[in-house]
């Protein structure tokens, strides 16, 4: 049975910390116990990364809040060890209706192809998912999470940082190597070094109404735009578990805020939706308006911004939470790589880089979807309901219809942590791209499916495609030079159906028996990908070289020390 999670309180408990004669440092802190500092702390805890994780508050959300987790934050949770159990819980979709005043224009399918151990979606509120971060952080030995520990001061050193914390017994120091700040979008930590998020107001207001009912209507999102019981306005609906709903009202910029909460006002709009008759009871009502901003770096220094304190988006399209885990996934093995000596300070550099580029995406999707869905002129709203009208039979018209275009994770595809393709491809596993799932065998024995994201981890990893050929004992030896490097590659070799290869000691091999993952990374025979910790490509090839191999590492991990590639082969210089 599940933690009542909406009632659940942890307790507050002295820190040795606040009895030193001098300020304890520790290599991360980490503000904010939402689901991105959660995820932070898990990433760098497994990562081997000592953790202090600190909040100001003792419970977790108030409300469902944000919903909707996409498939890759699924599959980041599952490198945590308890997306399964969000999984169990969650309403698992893939199906989306677009409705125009009293009818159904069209539906769409968000993951058509089989083959994938996630949905593209689940519905699960945001204070289970926050509880079951902070469950599996309270099984790791290396995050100390401390509740009602509020920072209300910190300074910057050359080596560190250093935070006065405010706690139930009265305040104390403590430093850090590097600082994660991950609290929220009002920020203290921004506020305290003097730093903002700028961006775009959007003037209007929703209800959010969590209700609970029995009902009928499928596990799917349900978008109406202008429907006749909220006429020019829009209407979401979506299912989540315990047989709680999940509407959004749109209401206009004139709604006051304070009445709209009211029972006597909310109330008659669900009836109006629901029908006269209808049996349910208010779980949960919230009015809001939004902006889409963002600051302008996300490093500075040795403080690090992710998830609402970094950037801000609308919440139509699920861009918020989504993209903050996304934030944490990309940072972690970034930073425990650089605090243990293995990379340069400056690969820091590229969280910025690569997460503000992501931002910047979403907040572009997010406006546009604001835009649509909210027109502010006649024309514009001309335009819409026209689209909408021909969306029913014209697939060039649903193209351009935007309820919210859903989250899909960053393609980085400008990232200077990639290797460029020098051979083709035909496959979106380019560069940048996050992997694409799909089910293996282990080909050493035994049917029993397995995935591909769970065979790599959370480590660089390298992905050889044998072919009918096999393995020979060149690829043997160069999988095995990656493996045992300074920064090692794990070895994973994919054989096609059918194949039984002898096991081979510390190599993962792996039957494609169904085809899927040749397919989809054109894994033709010899074919090498090199994988990053947060399962992004960053490089691939048509042979195995392990020269050229190192050279990509020695990229992507901004390499404390420079490898040189053999004679007459350049190498950039790494800084």
């Amino acid at each position: 049975m599940d933690t009542n999670y909406q009632q659940a309180t942890y307790a507050y408990r002295r820190s040795p910390d606040q009895d030193a004669a001098a300020p304890v440092r520790h290599p991360v802190i980490v503000v904010g116990a939402g689901p991105v500092g959660l995820s932070a702390a898990i990433d760098l805890a497994q990562q081997g990364v000592p953790v202090v994780l600190l909040d100001d508050d003792c419970t977790l959300s108030t409300g469902s809040r944000a919903i909707c987790f996409a498939k890759r934050t699924l599959e980041i949770f599952d490198r945590f060890g308890c997306g399964q159990r969000m999984v169990d819980k969650g309403v698992s979709w893939n199906v989306g209706r677009v409705f125009f005043r009293d009818e159904q224009v069209y539906s769409f399918d968000l993951l058509p192809e089989s083959g994938h151990r996630r949905p593209a979606f689940i519905n699960l509120q945001q204070y289970y998912v926050e509880g079951y971060l902070c469950d599996r952080a309270l099984e790791l030995p290396n995050i100390d999470l401390r509740w009602k520990n509020k920072v209300i001061g910190l300074s910057q050193e050359a080596d560190g940082v250093v935070l006065l914390v405010e706690t139930p017994e009265g305040q104390y120091t403590v430093a850090c190597d590097y600082l994660v700040a991950c609290d929220g979008s009002r920020s203290p930590i921004r506020g305290l070094c003097g730093l903002e998020s700028k961006g775009r107001s959007f003037r209007d207001r929703f209800l959010i109404a969590d209700v609970k009912m029995k009902a009928d209507f499928p596990a799917e999102r349900w978008f109406w735009f202008d429907p006749p019981f909220h006429r020019n306005q829009s209407v979401l609906l979506h299912r989540q578990p315990d047989n709680i709903w999940r509407i959004d009202f749109q209401l206009g910029w004139d709604a006051d805020p304070v009445e709209e909460k009211k029972p006597e006002k909310v109330i008659p709009r669900i009836r109006a939706l629901l029908g006269q008759d209808a049996d349910f009871e208010l779980e949960w009502v919230s009015v809001y308006t939004f902006s889409c901003l963002r600051m302008e770096r996300f490093r500075h220094g040795r403080i690090l911004f992710a998830g609402d304190a970094a950037h801000g988006v609308s919440p139509f399209g699920a861009r918020g939470a989504n993209s903050g885990v996304q934030d944490a996934d990309n940072l972690a093995w970034k930073l425990a790589l650089v605090l243990k000596g293995k990379s340069s300070p400056d690969l820091l550099d590229t969280y910025a880089e690569e997460r503000q580029a992501a931002a910047d995406e979403n907040i572009m999707n997010s406006t546009r979807s604001t835009d649509f869905i909210t027109p502010k002129s006649e024309v514009s709203k001309t335009f819409r309901d026209a689209v909408l009208r021909l969306s029913k039979n014209h697939e060039f018209a649903r193209r351009i219809v935007n309820s919210g275009r859903l989250s899909l994770p960053s393609v980085l595809a400008d990232s200077r942590l990639n290797t460029a393709d020098t051979e083709a491809f035909e496959s979106m596993m380019v560069p940048g791209a996050p992997l694409a799932d799909a089910p293996v065998v282990p080909a050493t024995g035994g049917d029993d499916a397995q995935w591909l994201t769970a065979c790599i981890g959370g480590q660089f990893a390298g992905l050889y495609f044998a072919g009918q050929g096999g393995l020979d004992d060149s690829v043997l030896e160069s999988v095995r030079m990656l493996a045992q490097g300074d920064i090692p590659v794990k070895p994973l070799v994919v054989v096609p159906s059918g194949s039984r290869v002898p096991a081979v000691e510390g190599i993962a091999v792996l039957r494609d028996e169904h085809g899927l993952l040749t397919q989809r990374y054109d894994g033709k025979a010899g074919t090498f990908y090199l994988i990053r910790p947060d399962q992004h490509v960053c490089g691939r090839w048509r042979g195995l070289n392990v020269d050229l191999v190192r050279q990509a590492l020695a990229r992507a991990t901004h390499a404390a020390v420079e490898y040189k590639l053999e004679e007459g082969v350049p190498c950039p210089a790494m800084h």
